[in-house]
């Protein structure tokens, strides 16, 4: 019983510990830096809404942050969390990508969702799933939105 009680006593001195442990959190620029992909691809408001409630937090500069985020070890998981997510899709580096990656990550977009791998189900558990309907309507628009790039990739290839 006394082997116990140290153990909780030395995690929760852990625990407190862990909470002066700074982390870096995403820039919070009221989306500003979505505007280039919003605008490029004629993004309608309803796919605005649906990547400010589904995509955004992890795939661009503009997170916001539940409640929980400003407790360890919950806060360390999401930075990970949005770095990650950043790395492999950031809307807010749009216009750095060219237009045949903007054409590749628009079908990964598709593809991800259409496979129910995004948004990831950790994200859904907190933060309420994403509709069929909504899935559909985010497909759809980035299958049109990739029309963009075409004659960009066409005249790229001759």
């Amino acid at each position: 019983m006394k082997f116990i009680k140290t153990i909780l006593i030395i995690l929760l001195v852990a625990l407190v510990v862990i909470q002066f442990i700074p982390v870096e959190k995403n820039i919070q620029d009221n989306y500003t830096s979505v505007v280039a992909i919003e605008a490029e691809t004629n993004m309608p408001e309803n796919i605005k809404a649906i990547m400010r409630k589904d995509c955004y937090d992890c795939h661009s500069n503009q997170t916001v942050y539940p409640w929980y985020a400003q407790i360890a070890p919950a806060n360390f998981f999401l930075a990970d969390h949005i770095e990650e997510g950043k790395e492999h899709l950031n809307f807010s580096g749009w216009n750095e990508y060219s237009a045949k990656r903007k054409d590749h990550k628009l079908d990964e977009l598709i593809e991800e969702v259409e496979e129910g791998e995004m948004p990831l189900e950790s994200y859904t558990w907190v933060h309420g799933t994403i509709t069929e309907e909504e899935k559909e309507s985010l497909i759809s628009w980035a299958k049109l939105a990739r029309q963009v790039y075409t004659p960009q990739l066409q005249t790229t290839k001759q």
